[in-house]
């Protein structure tokens, strides 16, 4: 049965990335070229969670009006995605990149929440 394996990042709005980016990686020692990437294992980055800024005009959240939006990391995407339409909850689009496969809902509250299963290491 498919199912979510962890929280994959929390994506939110911000006036000026690169601004927001320098002030974490200043302060907390964190970041990257997405946000603060934290790997499940010191020894290995193939696996990760993200902390990552967006412009504020983004539309990436559409059509969600929070903003914010919720990644979780599942380990069958077609199974999980199988199993949501299933239950009538509307897939908003599907993408697959060569680090990951990607479906998108919107939750009960209307919060964009973007399903994604990792394909090889993280990006570099």
């Amino acid at each position: 049965m498919p199912r979510i394996t962890s929280l994959g990042g929390i994506f939110y709005k911000v006036l000026d990335v690169d601004r927001t980016r320098a002030w974490y990686q200043e302060n907390l020692g964190i970041g990257g070229e997405w946000g603060a990437m934290f790997p499940y294992s010191k020894d290995s980055a193939e696996a990760f969670s993200l902390l990552s800024p967006f412009k504020a005009e983004t539309d990436y959240f559409a059509p969600s009006d929070a903003p914010f939006m919720i990644n979780l990391r599942v380990d069958d995407i077609d199974g999980f995605v199988e199993e949501l339409e299933a239950r009538g909850i509307e897939i908003l689009g599907r993408q697959d990149e060569d680090y990951g496969r990607f479906a998108w809902i919107l939750d009960c509250d209307g919060v964009k929440v973007e399903l994604w299963e990792q394909l090889g290491p993280a990006p570099e």
